[in-house]
């Protein structure tokens, strides 16, 4: 993050929205020294800024470093909405950087987003997607599920997924949040957190 000083936290933020090219009301500050001075002359505050364009630069450099380091050749995309952050991935071998299951690229994910919470000392939501992987899975977790809770809403048996990250839990959740008579919990610990779809007679 980039530190400003100014005579007072007006002409600060002005200044640090006008270097990083956004509005005033696109920039999260921390206010790191602040004195009034005598009769308010010679008062200044210095505060660190940023704003998500700042986030997205931090997140495509760290990756760059990681596959410059391993001498992977590798294109990034960093993209936001909503203040979610999601980064796309081609790398020369993309089998390798997912892993099996997804637990390399599920692992990557966990170290950008500590990475970036730790820089901006804040909860930085992230999803790294390699050419197209998790929009796939996404797909066939999905699609399993409904298979599945239509057969609870037939048996009235609740039933449990394997395990799973949380982004498949959560779209899964999302897929089936409409769906009659069926409601999802997250069940288990760690890596063994899996989904239940569970049979609810009061959800018409």
């Amino acid at each position: 993050m980039k530190t400003y000083t100014s005579k007072n936290l007006e002409e600060l933020l002005k200044e640090a929205a006008a270097d990083k090219g956004v509005n005033v009301e696109d920039l999260t500050y921390t206010i790191l020294e602040e004195t009034s001075g005598f009769l308010g002359l010679g008062s200044k505050v210095t505060a660190s800024v940023y704003c998500d364009n700042d986030i997205k630069e931090f997140m495509k450099e760290y990756m760059m470093n990681y596959f410059n380091g391993i001498n992977m050749p590798a294109t990034v995309e960093v993209s936001e909405e909503n203040g979610f952050f999601h980064v796309n991935i081609d790398a020369e071998n993309n089998a390798i950087l997912i892993g099996k299951n997804g637990q390399t690229l599920q692992s990557m994910n966990n170290v950008l987003k500590s990475a970036a919470s730790s820089e901006f000392k804040r909860r930085v939501g992230v999803l790294i997607d390699i050419n197209g992987y998790k929009e796939e899975k996404y797909q066939k977790v999905t699609s399993l599920a409904i298979r599945v809770a239509k057969t609870v809403q037939r048996t009235k048996t609740d039933a449990v997924l394997d395990p799973m990250p949380a982004d498949e839990r959560k779209a899964i959740h999302n897929c089936l949040s409409n769906m009659k008579n069926i409601s999802t919990v997250s069940e288990g610990e760690g890596n063994q957190r899996r989904l239940k779809i569970c049979y609810s007679p009061e959800k018409a």
